[in-house]
């Protein structure tokens, strides 16, 4: 398995992707890791991760919770195409989330918030998830 961030960024990338009312609002090439507004909407950035490493056990199982913020962009859409999304993408990650190389015991969104941008013309939403992963050294 590849670093719990970054297992976590790939697995919702790919469960994004693979949902059909995702794709009609978001082109998979704007789903994607980052850290800035990006100049093509609207855009699924995943960014802020973090990775509390949870212990290991007798039988060479590793934990961690991990944590990591989508941000949603739109720009000239109104001001609830940002909030239309995010549904979307809350939506597709309430189903099973495989993790390769590993597993996934727990997922949620933890929290939801859609703060203004200086530029109106942008939307910006952001969803808070949290996600116990193992796996097996």
């Amino acid at each position: 398995m590849i670093e719990p961030t970054l297992a976590l960024q790939t697995a919702i990338r790919a469960k994004l992707i693979g949902t059909a009312a995702v794709l009609q609002r978001v082109d998979a090439d704007n789903i994607r890791s980052g850290s800035t507004r990006p100049d093509n909407t609207p855009t699924i950035i995943m960014a802020n991760g973090s990775t509390s490493l949870h212990g290991h056990d007798y039988t060479s199982q590793r934990a961690a919770w991990v944590n990591l913020d989508l941000h949603i962009w739109t720009k000239d859409e109104g001001p609830d195409a940002a909030k239309e999304i995010a549904f979307l993408v809350q939506s597709a990650l309430d189903k099973r989330l495989p993790i390769e190389g590993g597993y996934c015991d727990s997922f949620k969104v933890t929290r939801t918030v859609f703060p203004r941008d200086p530029d109106p013309a942008f939307g910006h939403g952001v969803l808070s998830v949290e996600a116990l992963v193992r796996w097996i050294v």
